[in-house]
């Protein structure tokens, strides 16, 4: 895996007051995003978002005080891009779980100063060869953040073969709350979703999501925003999507979370994932020529 070089992305792509290219824990790559509204870091391995966290405000995303960064492991917390496909491959359970992206090298493309004073960063990613050994399918994908008081995030998919391709995916957003047994996920109530410890079975939602133990589920909607009721931050968190009819809700609970190496055995209690995704009954089929955007807006409101 070639690694980035920082001094040629720092002459090229860095801003200076916005942005600038380090390394960061166990020296992975990462850009460093500051300006009036917000700050930020992104690992360039896998497009990982590790970090927002809008002025005057507690961190809005969760990255695990035990998360290994090497460049053999996806890393534990942030906004992990799941692509091309969410879980395991549908016929190869020996593929990367969650796709190729998590543990790719993106290349950075543009970076720059929007016109209110936020900075946006595009990267993009051509699988190596190992990633072609397991998606041969000639389908660029670039990835845009923009940070401000708002975080923006839009994945880019288009198919430039000859075949109709099929794609999943997901930003598998963590998100930090205060008490995760005291949270309320608002906007699903109504919609039928997959419960995934139960053998996929078929239910609905009945009033808001709460987080009583550990929860697995694919909610099917139709698109709406979704909001994060947080009374130990005080504070509301807002998901406002496109591309996307599928919700993913995950928390590994107690037991499962102290099973994990790179969670910790209290970690669960303060993080929630709230993806956008296309998943399950939700995939999408690019025809040759097409493309799709999967995009995402979080804001934060004080309660």
């Amino acid at each position: 895996m070639t690694k980035p070089d920082l001094p040629a992305l720092n002459q090229r792509f860095g801003i200076e007051g916005h942005l600038s290219f380090k390394h960061g824990p166990g020296g992975l790559a990462i850009a460093e995003i500051s300006n009036l509204y917000a700050s930020a870091n992104l690992f360039l391995q896998g497009a990982h978002l590790g970090s927002w966290t809008p002025r005057r405000q507690q961190p809005v995303i969760w990255l695990s005080p035990t998360a290994q960064f090497n460049e053999a492991k996806p890393i534990r917390g942030g906004v992990p891009v799941c692509w091309p496909w969410f879980a395991s491959h549908p016929s190869e359970p020996n593929y990367p779980f969650h796709g190729i992206a998590r543990t790719s090298i993106w290349e950075v493309i543009e970076t720059a100063v929007m016109d209110d004073g936020g900075t946006c960063l595009r990267l993009s990613l051509t699988p190596n060869q190992a990633g072609k050994a397991v998606w041969p399918h000639l389908t660029p994908v670039e990835i845009c953040f923009k940070i401000h008081n708002t975080l923006e995030i839009e994945l880019v998919t288009r198919n430039l073969g000859s075949e109709p391709v099929t794609i999943g995916q997901a930003l598998h957003t963590y998100f930090r709350v205060g008490n995760v047994k005291q949270i309320a996920i608002d906007g699903l109530d109504g919609y039928p979703y997959l419960d995934k410890l139960e053998g996929s079975q078929r239910k609905q939602q009945e009033g808001p999501v709460r987080i009583e133990g550990e929860v697995d589920r694919i909610y099917f909607d139709k698109g709406g925003d979704c909001q994060i009721e947080d009374p130990s931050l005080k504070r509301r968190i807002i998901i406002s999507k496109q591309g996307s009819h599928s919700t993913v809700i995950w928390n590994p609970g107690a037991e499962k979370a102290a099973a994990i190496a790179d969670m910790g055995e209290t970690c669960y209690s303060n993080m929630v994932c709230v993806e956008t995704a296309n998943t399950a009954e939700d995939v999408v089929i690019l025809a040759p020529g097409d493309e799709h955007k999967l995009s995402v807006r979080y804001s934060v409101e004080n309660l």
